[in-house]
């Protein structure tokens, strides 16, 4: 049994794809599922980091062992970066996946192909019980479709095509979707790192 590390999120789908992603290391992965009691946090920070360090250093303090915590979004170049931070959240409260598209298609329904463009980006907080914190990025480019395509993922994939293969985000095998995603990227660079503290 491999060292205790929790990723700070209740979202069963985020915890599998990064369960799937911690594969091969020395780490028992729990979520925050396993600890019914541990307090929300509220993402208010100004970016990305900020709130996943917020919630990293948050899960520490409650079980006292190593964190992991993500917060990632949709950045659209034809909303200034919208939704951003708020991603999860972008058509109000409670979210709602289906209900974020539909507003991001109607926010860009007069917006031609060619300037759709726009990014997932992710950052990942790891942080321990003795103070420590390591910060990584990943990010990847790509473009909104006209309307929903594919079956697998969540949130907006099924709108954020990677033009090199034509498909998007939730036309992709899982596999693929971790070798290319924002997230894969960023738990990529964070790899090496964690392969160090957790091998020894």
């Amino acid at each position: 049994m491999g060292t205790a590390l929790v990723v700070a999120s209740r979202n069963r789908h985020k915890v599998e794809e990064l369960r799937q992603l911690l594969a091969g290391l020395p780490v028992e992965v729990r979520s925050l599922a396993d600890y019914p009691e541990a307090p929300e946090v509220v993402e208010d920070g100004d970016t990305f980091a900020e709130n996943a360090v917020k919630k990293a250093r948050a899960a520490v303090a409650f079980t006292g062992e190593w964190a992991l915590a993500d917060d990632s979004g949709l950045e659209v170049d034809a909303l200034g970066g919208e939704p951003g931070v708020r991603s999860a959240r972008f058509a109000g409260e409670p979210r709602d996946d289906a209900r974020n598209n539909a507003k991001l298609l109607a926010l860009l329904a007069a917006v031609p192909p060619e300037r759709r463009t726009a990014r997932f980006r992710c950052v990942v907080a790891l942080a321990g019980p003795g103070g420590e914190l390591e910060v990584v990025e990943g990010a990847v480019e790509g473009r909104i479709v006209e309307e929903l395509r594919g079956t697998g993922g969540f949130g907006y994939d099924p709108l954020f095509l990677l033009p090199d293969l034509g498909r998007t985000m939730a036309e992709l095998t899982p596999e693929e979707k971790n070798l290319l995603s924002h997230r894969g990227r960023a738990m990529a660079a964070l790899a090496t790192q964690l392969r160090k503290r957790f091998s020894r």
